[in-house]
C-alpha cells in the first residue's frame, strides 16, 4: 500500500510506515510542505496513495469529492514522534485491514 503523509505529521511517520513494509513518503520528500491541499490531493490521486493527515480540510474535501482519495484522519493532539508511533502502532493493522476492505475515510481518534 502507498501512503502520503501530510505536513502536520512528522517525516518520521513516513519512515515508520515504510519500516512496516509499505511505500510511504512525506510531503517534504516532494517539496510540497507548503503546497495547498488540492496539490497534495492530486499528488495522492496520481500516485494512488492514501493521505494521512491531521488536517480537517482534507475531510471536507473528501466529503465533497465525487472521486475521493483514501484518507486516514489522525485526531491526536501534539506529541512527540515516539508517542505518536506508540499510539498508532496498536491501531495500524486494523487500519490497514479497513483500507484493504475498501474503506476510504478512516478517523483515528485519541
Amino acid at each position: 500500500m502507498n501512503f502520503l503523509v501530510d505536513a502536520q505529521l512528522p517525516p518520521a511517520l513516513a519512515r515508520w510506515i515504510a519500516s512496516q513494509g509499505h511505500q510511504a513518503t512525506h510531503v517534504f520528500d516532494f517539496g510540497l510542505q507548503t503546497a495547498d491541499d488540492p496539490v497534495i490531493w492530486e499528488r495522492a490521486r496520481n500516485d494512488r496513495a492514501v493521505i494521512i493527515s491531521k488536517d480537517e480540510d482534507f475531510v471536507d474535501r473528501w466529503l465533497l469529492s465525487d472521486r475521493p482519495v483514501p484518507l486516514v484522519w489522525i485526531r491526536k493532539g501534539n506529541c512527540s514522534n515516539r508517542m505518536l508511533m506508540a499510539w498508532l502502532e496498536p491501531l495500524w493493522q486494523e487500519t490497514l485491514k479497513r483500507l484493504e476492505q475498501g474503506e476510504q475515510l478512516i478517523e483515528l481518534r485519541a
